[in-house]
């Protein structure tokens, strides 16, 4: 499998009286870095558990396609990585102890897996750290510890649920190399965060608030087409049309 794509069709999904998700449509491909954009409440993370099958759309359909052809998600599964906003690691693990479990858990062998842990670590900055428990470490430093789990099975396409959400300004930017490093491996990363600045870092965005999708594409032809300096600016601005 080289190229993967997801297309996301008029979805919607409701919650007793309010639209989590209300007709949305995207698309995604792989070699590139998407950012689903926007406040609390805009349906980042239903979104996400939509496409995991972690619940029904109400209407709309999602497509998993692999080499130009549609595969069902059963078989598509195995090759998404995914890292949900919550705490998820085992906080009496260390950092080495969460590697050498995920490696069992793929079925990685030895040599694979010490080449991609040196990379990892290298990457995160995390070699001084290897005997830390994940209950012991920063914000930051746990987020990088997710995203190298995350990139140890050598995924096709990852789904990041505000990975940077409560990180300081240093560790986002050490996080946002390790996505770009994953870039370079042809994955398609998907990540949602409520943080106008990370837009401009991704390839494309798509602009969402209330359930639906208010604009997508390329980040500067975005801005430009609104005449916007920035996307704090961008929504602001589609605030006061309301």
């Amino acid at each position: 499998m080289n190229k993967v794509e997801i297309n996301i069709s008029n979805v919607s999904k409701k919650f007793k009286e309010v639209n989590a998700l209300d007709g949305v449509s995207m698309r995604f491909e792989t070699g590139k870095l998407y950012g689903v954009i926007g406040p609390a409440g805009a349906g980042k993370t239903t979104l996400f558990r939509l496409m995991l099958q972690l619940m029904r759309g109400d209407a709309g359909n999602i497509e998993f396609i692999a080499d130009g052809r549609p595969v069902k998600f059963a078989d598509f599964a195995q090759h998404i990585a995914y890292m949900p906003q919550s705490q998820s690691l085992y906080a009496d693990l260390s950092i080495d102890e969460h590697l050498d479990f995920f490696k069992k858990l793929y079925g990685i062998g030895d040599a694979e897996y010490a080449k991609k842990k040196q990379e990892l670590v290298h990457l995160a900055r995390l070699d001084k750290f290897l005997d830390r428990t994940a209950g012991n470490l920063s914000g930051g430093m746990y987020k990088k510890l997710g995203l190298m789990c995350a990139l140890l099975r050598s995924p096709k396409v990852m789904l990041l649920d505000e990975p940077t959400n409560g990180v300081d300004p240093i560790s986002r930017r050490e996080f946002w190399s390790l996505l770009h490093a994953s870039l370079a491996q042809g994955i398609l990363v998907i990540m949602t965060t409520a943080y106008m600045d990370e837009a401009e870092r991704c390839s494309e965005v798509v602009l969402m608030e209330q359930g639906r999708v208010l604009a997508a594409g390329e980040p500067r032809d975005l801005l430009s087409r609104y005449k916007c300096a920035n996307f704090d600016e961008f929504f602001l601005k589609r605030g006061g049309e309301k």
